[in-house]
């Protein structure tokens, strides 16, 4: 094959892929619940989560955590954890386009995204377990130093709990499947 032939092979296969499906896709699904168990209007209105751009994107990081943390108890799922990851990347960098971030600056945006995430998933591997550090936690990552009422961050305490409870009553085989009620 020709080096020309090539080059405009390697062009159609990167606009069109190769005719193989993306793996990742599996995982939408998955992500699917993640954000509608985010958007809940519980944490919004008990919870008393900032229900903007920025609240949104914390719960969505939040939850999107706690996912990332019961699949790493399995090994066998690091794979499915990169993908899960591609996937909320793939839709935060939709999602900066459509508010009108550039090209030029949404790689740092996804940078900073990334950044976010993964300090969220460091405070809440250390807080599950310790309701003081967890509220610490909340504080810092999902209400950004504004403390809600005491209410407020008891109720949204008490649905992360719940969530991370029904996160563990699912094998990770099955969660990642996407279709298990937690």
């Amino acid at each position: 094959m020709s080096k020309d032939k090539k080059a405009v092979m390697t062009l159609l296969k990167r606009l069109f892929g190769n005719g193989q499906p993306d793996p990742k896709m599996k995982l939408v699904p998955l992500y699917n619940q993640i954000v509608a168990k985010a958007r809940a209007p519980h944490w919004y209105v008990e919870g008393q989560v900032s229900d903007s751009l920025d609240g949104r994107f914390d719960m969505v990081a939040t939850i999107l955590s706690l996912v990332l943390l019961r699949l790493e108890e399995s090994k066998a799922h690091a794979l499915d954890m990169a993908r899960l990851t591609e996937v909320f990347v793939d839709d935060m960098d939709g999602q900066l386009r459509e508010v009108g971030i550039g090209d030029m600056i949404v790689g740092k945006h996804i940078g900073q995204i990334m950044s976010a995430v993964g300090g969220r998933l460091g405070a809440l591997r250390n807080a599950m377990n310790d309701h003081s550090a967890l509220d610490d936690a909340l504080l810092r990552n999902l209400y950004r130093s504004v403390a809600p009422s005491t209410e407020a961050l008891a109720h949204t305490r008490q649905g992360l709990l719940d969530v991370e409870r029904g996160l563990g009553a699912i094998l990770p085989d099955k969660l990642v499947e996407g279709g298990a009620k937690w």
